[in-house]
């Protein structure tokens, strides 16, 4: 599937295209044809959940740091962002982190736009028709959503690319980017199925819907958010599971339930659909014995390295007494073989799941969960001055926390307790980041979390003796730079 011809190049001495050739001409004519072009869009999320969005959302909060280890070698890559340290020219990093989530979004982009420009002249069922370009619209639009939220800007490709003129496309403005987004989504909403009569693991009309909401959430557009997330609960398709713990799967069970709304696929096993993140959240070096009562494998290995996804123990501290989420979100894991000399560490617990070999397993990744749309509504309606309305839709997810109901009764104090909520709720969902930018308290509390760490840096995981580097906590910006490598290849990125 990934190997695909899909660029659709040929000599333009042909005037005959062979028809054993697999090209763009050749290829998409059936449905088959666009269910298979349509599954290549989901793939580049496995990579991107797995290997960096933690690393550019999660880790560029208040919620996480990473896992000092100071025998081991350079990891600036993964530290800059951890540390706000990101090297910037001219508007440019060469953060490799920063370069690949950029270069997965335009992918799916690339593949979501061969299907846009060729599905509405393919004759086949119109339903089916429908339910495909639907997919197809909403992973470009969350594709640009991506780069919306972590540019700020981005190149407007909106049609196949035929040649390497072609990829270098002008740079549009934030207004451009929410213009394609909404447009995607407002399309795809029409024409993707629900929950219930839709593929497992494929994007719903729900999943459109919610995307949209948190587009209009960002432009403060409060009713729009109102009327999609009551749409939403209008459909009856989504509820809260009843036990925190089971909104997140299992490595081979639970997954895409009732709370789910948008998850990315991973299944364990030999296919090459598997994840590893799990891995990448551990405090390291962790001997094998260690690992095994967390993993369960029949063949754990030690972990060495750097982890990252560190809780912050100004985070743990922040739940409420008999809040249910953080015995389910975090766990303590002793590291004995570690130089920090605290040597029991928290990790991420919400998504520790037993399986079956090391490195490989199958919990899929939750993008958007039911509760989130309650808190989105939650929010519209407070910011409206609808406090006493708002009130009902957080409590629910409260009450499912084990907490009483919220004591917040002005609009204000609302505004405080449902940003706190999300951040408990939420927590380690790559969720975090982007609230703080979308609210614009990213520069005081990450600032506030730098001056914690280098007042005391052992209790955020450094050895004793030793501290920050000296640049960290010097580049706390709203927006990634653009990656440097992208620039070189297209003139119009500045």
């Amino acid at each position: 599937m990934l190997a695909i011809g899909l660029s659709g190049c040929t000599a333009e001495f042909l005037e005959i295209t062979p028809e054993t050739s697999l090209s763009s001409v050749t290829f998409f004519k059936t449905e088959a044809d666009f269910q298979q072009a349509v599954n290549a869009c989901y793939v580049p999320l496995r990579t991107i959940y797995n290997d960096r969005s933690y690393l550019l959302s999660e880790m560029h909060s208040d919620n996480t740091y990473y896992y000092r280890n100071t025998a081991f070698g350079a990891t600036e890559q993964q530290e800059d962002l951890a540390d706000f340290s990101i090297p910037v020219s001219n508007g440019l990093t060469t953060n490799t982190h920063v370069l690949n989530q950029y270069r997965q979004d335009y992918l799916i982009i690339a593949r979501a736009n061969q299907i846009l420009d060729r599905i509405d002249k393919a004759d086949f069922d119109a339903a089916a028709k429908g339910n495909l370009k639907g997919q197809a619209q909403f992973m470009r639009a969350f594709a640009y959503f991506e780069i919306y939220r972590y540019f700020n800007k981005g190149p407007l490709q909106l049609t196949a690319v035929a040649n390497r003129e072609q990829a270098a496309a002008k740079v549009g403005t934030a207004a451009d980017l929410e213009k394609i987004i909404i447009g995607d989504l407002t399309g795809a909403a029409a024409t993707l199925k629900t929950k219930s009569t839709q593929e497992p693991g494929r994007a719903t009309s729900a999943a459109a819907k919610t995307l949209l909401a948190n587009m209009y959430l960002i432009q403060k557009n409060w009713p729009a958010v109102e009327k999609l997330c009551k749409e939403i609960i209008a459909e009856g398709q989504h509820s809260l599971m009843p036990d925190y713990n089971d909104a997140f799967t299992t490595s081979t069970g639970n997954k895409n339930n009732a709370e789910s709304i948008f998850q990315v696929q991973y299944q364990e096993g030999a296919n090459g659909f598997q994840g590893s993140f799990m891995y990448n959240f551990m405090p390291r070096p962790m001997a094998a014995s260690e690992l095994v009562t967390l993993s369960k494998t029949s063949n754990p290995q030690p972990q060495t390295g750097e982890g990252n996804n560190a809780p912050m123990p100004e985070l743990i501290a922040s739940y409420e007494p008999g809040d249910l989420r953080k015995d389910a979100s975090i766990g303590y894991i002793t590291c004995a073989s570690t130089l920090w000399e605290g040597k029991t560490y928290p990790y991420i617990k919400k998504f520790v799941r037993p399986h079956s070999l090391n490195g490989n397993h199958g919990m899929n990744w939750p993008i958007f969960r039911y509760s989130e749309v309650l808190l989105f509504l939650a929010e519209a309606l407070n910011e409206q001055g609808k406090t006493a309305e708002a009130a009902p839709f957080m409590n629910q997810v409260r009450k499912r926390a084990g907490l009483a109901e919220t004591t917040a009764t002005t609009q204000a104090a609302f505004r405080t307790a449902l940003m706190k909520e999300r951040r408990m709720e939420l927590a380690f969902e790559n969720k975090r980041w982007h609230d703080l930018t979308r609210t614009d308290t990213f520069k005081e509390v990450i600032t506030a979390k730098g001056n914690r760490i280098k007042a005391d840096p052992f209790a955020h995981y450094y050895q004793r003796g030793f501290t920050l580097r000296s640049n960290s906590f010097t580049v706390i910006e709203k927006y990634y730079p653009m990656p440097a490598d992208e620039a070189a290849l297209n003139p119009n990125i500045k």
